[in-house]
């Protein structure tokens, strides 16, 4: 493998796994926006869905160059609702 074909190989890695880190940053604000209509409704909510794409994440930034995401607590939910 010449060293083009080897950057090249390199960038789309890269690039696969970006892509799947903002599928996966998507489906976590998603859960986000629930959890937060939710609280401003008065209804109980969950961090449940968050945290499970959290993770996922997390486990996905090991393996590359993707950032990783906190854990959120009801309570962050609610700090959050509460500033707006």
């Amino acid at each position: 493998m010449d060293t083009r074909e080897a950057l090249t190989a390199h960038t789309n890695k890269l690039h696969k796994h970006l892509v799947q880190f903002q599928k996966l940053d998507s489906l976590r604000e998603q859960a986000i926006d629930e959890a937060v209509l939710l609280c401003k409704e008065g209804k109980p909510y969950s961090t449940e869905k968050i945290n499970h794409w959290t993770n996922k994440i997390n486990e996905h930034a090991k393996q590359g160059i993707s950032p990783t995401r906190v854990v959120v607590s009801e309570e962050m939910i609610k700090e959050y609702v509460n500033k707006k």
